[in-house]
């Protein structure tokens, strides 16, 4: 039983080191899903690492939709000059 949590922690830790934008998503993401993985079978950090790349995805997924939608506005407004 100790061993899975040391590898899910471990493996969170070394994704938080990667970088200070990857975690953006993550932390509320995290939070979410270790409460719902503890009321789902006592498996909170199991929970928690799945709800922070769930929330890493999401938060990728909006920023990527915000830069399309940035380029369309530049480009409608170049079109009106």
């Amino acid at each position: 039983m100790k061993s899975p949590l040391l590898a899910v922690a471990t493996a969170l830790l070394m994704l938080g080191a990667t970088s200070a934008a990857n975690a953006k998503g993550c932390i509320k993401g995290a939070v979410v899903g270790g409460v719902a993985g503890h009321y789902a079978g006592h498996h909170g950090v199991l929970g928690a690492a799945a709800g922070c790349l769930y929330g890493r995805h999401h938060a990728k997924e909006q920023q990527e939709q915000e830069r399309r939608q940035q380029q369309q506005s530049q480009v409608n407004g170049q079109g009106k000059l």
